[in-house]
């Protein structure tokens, strides 16, 4: 697993590090992931949407989701794999 924020590296390991996130955080502040992938419309966007993606032994998207819970996310999609 990994998560991609516009936040800069200092503000991502910190977060990870109050948080016991249990995976990487991917600093996008250029914002070129997110627009490519579609949670972001511009470089002018605040915030990105938050978007689930999975993606196959072969490099490709297999599902997007739109993530309204992800704390059980991650869980519901393996259950289904």
């Amino acid at each position: 697993m990994l998560g991609i924020s516009f936040d800069a590296p200092e503000h991502n390991r910190a977060f990870a590090e109050k948080f016991s996130f249990p995976f990487r955080l991917l600093c996008d502040t250029s914002r070129d992931i997110a627009i490519a992938y579609g949670a972001a419309r511009s470089r002018r966007d605040r915030f990105p949407a938050r978007y689930t993606y999975v993606i196959g032994p072969d490099g490709r998207i297999l599902e997007a989701l739109d993530t309204s819970s992800p704390a059980s996310q991650a869980a519901e999609i393996l259950a289904r794999r």
